[in-house]
């Protein structure tokens, strides 16, 4: 299985651990569980502490520089204070529950390119040791799941997807890092939008949906991005009209855009810069929306719209569906690149 990694010996004939997650996807805000297995080494050792350490690969801009590296966000102990005889097998289950912005790492079952790990540590008579590092799958949140949906009704399809280090100004990020969905445009606003950056801030009461457009510059105009932000609520996703109330938000955001830039005032909206979005600006939509269920919501063109970039592998490095070697490796590597530069 890929991802596994024994411990390393501490000192001769150690005891090793090797975590295996409950099979499918996770949710944001969600349990975590499954088992720590141990296997005692060639004498009795004291088992300090077992914990689990959830672990993003994320990229961090400054400036012109773009660089890549592991961040921890978020650590559990599940164990622990015991005594592991000679030989002995033990087995710990156990459940964690996920930060609610938690990133989602697929779309129907399709790899979207994000790499999160859960790291075990094993504390054995006062000595750490990085345990095994097992892949992390996390599905979308029905209200996330939503609004791709109808963002794919409507004709937008994914790009690419990515992690950046900093914040959302004037939201109530919780995570040192925020997740970018990119897409291409719809072709009713191909004229006026390069790219829509979606990126879902949720909590235990809402989610906050931040969307940016990168618009196309014009002949006396350079290209600028806007952005707004939408909240709304996990209740009552089911009786929503998506495709109604995305579009509105698409539009506001770019008939609002084109209005400012036509008489030539700065972007109230804000721009990306190398921490993350800040804006002055944000449009609150909360409370239950009426209208029509959308019975073909989990079909359609949409998902072919959304995931079809994902399951051609296009620039996230899946083929088929199936996570590439190299991708899974890559953040097996930055974990040994951080215990080198510490």
């Amino acid at each position: 299985m890929v991802f596994k990694r024994l411990l390393g010996s501490l000192g001769v004939g150690g005891p090793t651990v090797d975590t295996v997650l409950d099979p499918g996807p996770v949710r944001p805000g969600g349990p975590l569980s499954g088992q720590v297995h141990l296997r005692g080494g060639s004498a009795d050792f004291e088992i300090e502490q077992i914990t689990l350490e959830l672990v993003a690969r994320v990229e961090d801009e400054r400036g012109d520089e773009e660089r890549e590296g592991v961040v921890l966000f978020d650590r559990f102990t599940v164990g622990g204070g015991f005594r592991l005889a000679e030989g002995e097998h033990r087995s710990l289950p156990f459940t964690a529950h996920l930060p609610w912005e938690t990133p989602i790492t697929e779309l129907y079952g399709q790899p979207l390119g994000i790499i999160l790990g859960v790291r075990t540590g094993l504390e054995v008579a006062g000595a750490k040791d990085k345990g095994d590092l097992d892949q992390l799958t996390v599905a979308p949140l029905p209200a996330q799941e939503a609004v791709l949906e109808a963002l794919g009704q409507l004709g937008f399809g994914f790009k690419s997807a990515d992690l950046e280090l900093g914040h959302v100004g004037g939201t109530g990020q919780r995570l040192p890092f925020y997740q970018e969905i990119e897409l291409t445009p719809a072709p009713q606003y191909a004229h006026a939008i390069n790219e829509l950056e979606v990126t879902f801030l949720a909590n235990p009461g809402a989610m906050d949906v931040v969307l940016e457009a990168d618009k196309r510059g014009g002949l006396f105009s350079s290209g600028e991005d806007a952005l707004t932000l939408f909240t709304i609520g996990h209740e009552g996703v089911e009786h929503r009209d998506w495709n109604t109330e995305v579009d509105a938000w698409i539009r506001q955001l770019v008939e609002r855009r084109a209005a400012y830039g036509s008489h030539g005032s700065h972007d109230p909206y804000g721009a990306h810069g190398s921490y993350g979005h800040s804006y002055g600006h944000a449009d609150h939509h909360d409370g239950h929306h009426g209208g029509h269920h959308d019975s073909g919501r989990r079909s359609g063109p949409s998902t072919a719209a959304i995931v079809g970039g994902v399951a051609a592998g296009v620039a996230v490095g899946v083929v088929g569906g199936m996570v590439a070697a190299e991708v899974v490796d890559e953040i097996g590597d930055a974990f040994e690149d951080e215990e080198d530069e510490d």
